[in-house]
């Protein structure tokens, strides 16, 4: 395949960024997204130029680093998956891809399509946790979970924590983000025990950070690759209530 790439370029959070273009000859469609841009780099390399900043780590959907928007999507176009999972086989021969880093006041841009997200791990640190004494792993069945809460809470817990639901929302809100973590204990009796303290905690971080408000839309859920439900943000809403 021929592709045109309109890909953000940004040397650092203060500079002024703008996209540039690449031609790109010989994509094969079995290629992963993120190998078309190590394909990429490796010819700017090959030309002395700078190649083009973006994240990554495991590269098998289960960290998130890799986020960016693609053509107007977090992650890209196919629901349900992270950037290094999308495939070139969704694109055609002699399309436009535009490729830019998350827009959010609170994900300043590293570099090129490299935001800082730190701030997710000054909301975690803030009350993400519960407080128990470490040793001996306990018996399994010294407390009983019925299988509802364990599901729902096991289903909040699979988020990683990419952003793409900040990217998504027109306020880049991270409410979905901080409802799955508070939803992971308060649904566990082991979470109940500091409940009150931890949303509190969290969603003052939350907008202590400059993340906007909630409008429910729902485009957080619509393209988080790890499917987080919008039912989370009600519960958090509630157990914020109930902190008071």
């Amino acid at each position: 395949m021929k592709l045109t790439l309109k890909i953000w370029r940004q040397k650092n959070a203060n500079s002024k960024g703008d996209f540039e273009t690449f031609q790109m000859d010989n994509v094969s469609p079995r290629m992963a997204f993120l190998e078309m841009l190590d394909a990429l780099n490796k010819r700017l390399v090959e030309e002395d130029k700078d190649p083009v900043a973006f994240d990554h780590d495991c590269r098998e959907g289960i960290c998130g680093s890799c986020g960016m928007y693609i053509n107007g999507h977090p992650h890209g176009p196919v629901p349900a998956i992270t950037t290094c999972s999308l495939s070139m086989r969704y694109f055609n021969d002699g399309d436009t891809i535009w490729v830019e880093p998350w827009r959010a006041k609170p994900f300043p841009v590293i570099k090129d399509l490299i935001v800082d997200r730190r701030a997710f791990d000054k909301i975690q640190i803030a009350g993400g946790f519960i407080s128990v004494n470490t040793g001996a792993a306990p018996e399994a069945n010294s407390i009983l979970v019925p299988k509802s809460k364990y599901d729902d809470a096991f289903d909040a817990a699979i988020c990683i924590g990419c952003g793409a639901c900040v990217a998504a929302c027109k306020n880049a809100s991270a409410m979905l983000f901080v409802s799955a973590k508070i939803s992971q204990f308060a649904l566990l009796p082991q979470g109940r025990i500091e409940a009150r303290d931890r949303v509190r905690a969290m969603v003052e971080k939350m907008d202590e950070l400059g993340f906007g408000n909630c409008s429910n839309t729902g485009a957080c859920e619509a393209e988080c690759p790890k499917e987080i439900k919008l039912a989370n943000i009600a519960r958090l809403n509630r157990e914020f209530f109930k902190a008071f």
